[in-house]
């Protein structure tokens, strides 16, 4: 099983951090001229002031004040009124632990959610039947109480009601039935997962129709569930059944496409009606497993991908799916392919189909740190969606604090929601914005907004590393220096800022880094060997 088995190992800590001010402290109520000039440019604008660091609101207690805090895997779905985000079963210091599970919260901006508890209540019992059966068939004894993961669900509105797609995820070892430690280790691999369906007509109220399994983890290896040891990673199953994306085609078709580690991503056609697979699915049956879409290693069971999110984008006619690369607690982060087909071929940046294996590119999210502050690492498993009224696109995931940030030794297990905005290059491909969304006003940026001194990052892929900022001028007389060089142009109509041959897609967002919290302007481009160009305006 994939490394997110060790998705929550830190124990319940909390600490609060307090700050003094010494008598020659300057006096904070004196404001900077950015400052007055961004109130009188903006005068009801006001910054979302919650804390990147939530140790000291994670519990349970105090869930009211979480907004984005104790976010993981998440999906996001608009009811007309309120945006809501569903996610993984995972919090700072296990706080969510008997309570149900599928954190979820609404907003109606994007910026401020109120946390509403747990969409489920408790596992579905056909779980445990269906797992039993299944044991039964080759002679197994059943687990009476398996140990569950509960995660990554998919939220789509089909019609007039609303599917969720999830993942529970069982972990025992198949051979004894004992839960997955060290001391239970007896030379197995530890048993399937299954995906779930269940429907709503109201995420208000939080009703939801459970309509049972849709998929699970398939082996092609028949009865041989040895394993050599612990750290034996060349996966039993073929097709990991978790991390579910659920897409309907303009077409009207329905597809669900699922996996992670072991031999990659597959995509499976579904009953329009009914939202479970067309063609009955059958364990034993390697045709109703679903199509094959990518493995990042040809022939490997331990591919270091996971978290498919397949979208359509209407004005370019291509399909995009987003994966997520390596282990979750750091080195995350976010490839895109795209194709003119849901279930492909998808091809990267360079034109090569990676169906049967190959690295993808571009790299849209890295784990990254402007100045002044610990930047963030862990950035992906992404949701991907569309505000059907502007027709603007937003990239939804958790972001994780470095270890040790603030002197806290478990502040790689604060995992706070973020929301970018996506802008799509000239030729159909999308790049996420380097601040998180926090609804910026809409005011036209000026070419003279441009001038001055600027961070730039190059997100260069670098196993568990941030990529940091260098420095980038554009002058009065159209000249860049530093990070980038040649002449630069802005067009304030489409938003692009040109520099040599490089175009990068501008916003007006928020510099979450500056204290107090400030207006900014930001871009985000990808270079001729598809790696983000991230920026920010700094004065």
């Amino acid at each position: 099983m994939k490394k997110k088995l060790f998705l929550i190992l830190f124990a319940s800590i909390f600490i609060a951090y307090g700050c003094s001010k010494d008598s020659d402290t300057p006096d904070d109520s004196k404001k900077t001229e950015e400052e007055e000039k961004e109130e009188e440019m903006f005068p009801d604008y006001v910054a979302p002031t919650y804390a990147d660091d939530y140790a000291s609101i994670a519990s349970w207690d105090l869930r009211a004040r979480w907004n984005l805090a104790n976010v993981h895997d998440p999906s996001v779905v608009y009811d007309g009124k309120y945006y809501y985000m569903y996610g993984t079963d995972a919090s700072y210091g296990n706080a969510h632990d008997g309570h149900g599970h599928f954190l979820y919260r609404k907003s109606e901006d994007l910026v401020n959610w109120k946390f509403e508890g747990m969409a489920m209540s408790q596992t579905p019992e056909w779980v445990v039947d269906t797992l039993n059966d299944q044991r039964s068939r080759v002679g197994l004894d059943p687990i009476t109480n398996p140990v569950f993961g509960h995660w990554a669900p998919s939220v789509r509105k089909v019609g007039d009601k609303y599917r969720m797609y999830y993942s529970i995820v069982v972990d025992n070892y198949i051979g004894n039935g004992l839960p997955n430690t060290a001391e239970n280790f007896d030379y197995t691999w530890t048993e399937r997962a299954y995906i779930g369906m269940m429907e709503s007509t109201s995420l208000l109220m939080n009703t939801w129709e459970d309509k049972g399994m849709v998929v699970c983890s398939v082996s092609d290896r028949g009865n041989d569930w040895s394993r050599d040891s612990r750290n034996d990673w060349s996966g039993y199953f073929k097709f990991n059944a978790i991390d579910p994306s659920y897409i309907v085609t303009p077409e009207g078709e329905h597809w669900l496409i699922y996996g992670s580690w072991h031999s990659g991503i597959a995509a499976i056609q579904l009953d329009a009606e009914t939202g479970l697979p067309l063609n009955e699915f059958d364990i034993n049956n390697e045709s109703t497993w679903g199509k094959p879409l990518y493995t990042r290693s040809s022939g490997s069971r331990w591919q270091a991908s996971e978290g498919p999110e397949v979208v359509y984008n209407e004005n370019t006619g291509y399909y995009y799916m987003f994966l997520a690369y390596d282990e979750l607690s750091v080195a995350y982060n976010t490839r895109v392919c795209r194709s003119r087909n849901v279930d492909g071929p998808y091809y990267s940046y360079d034109g090569s189909d990676i169906t049967n294996g190959g690295e993808i590119y571009p790299i849209i999210t890295h784990p990254y740190a402007f100045k002044n502050h610990s930047g963030w690492v862990g950035i992906s498993h992404c949701g991907v969606f569309q505000n059907e009224t502007t027709g603007e696109w937003f990239y939804s995931s958790q972001g994780r604090l470095p270890a040790n940030t603030g002197g806290n030794a478990y502040s790689n297990a604060i995992m706070m929601g973020q929301v970018r905005k996506i802008r799509w290059t000239e030729d159909g491909w999308p790049v996420v914005m380097p601040e998180r969304y926090a609804a910026a006003p809409e005011k036209e940026i000026s070419e003279d907004e441009l001038l001055g001194s600027w961070e730039h990052i190059t997100l260069n892929y670098s196993f568990q590393n941030q990529q940091t900022s260098v420095s980038l001028n554009l002058s009065s007389d159209h000249k860049a220096s530093g990070a980038l060089t040649g002449t630069w142009s802005f067009d304030a109509t489409k938003k692009i800022l040109t520099i040599g041959s490089t175009q990068l897609c501008v916003e007006r967002e928020l510099d979450w880094e500056a204290d107090p919290r400030e207006l900014t302007i930001v871009y985000s481009g990808i270079s001729g060997n598809g790696r983000s160009l991230w920026g920010k305006k700094v004065n």
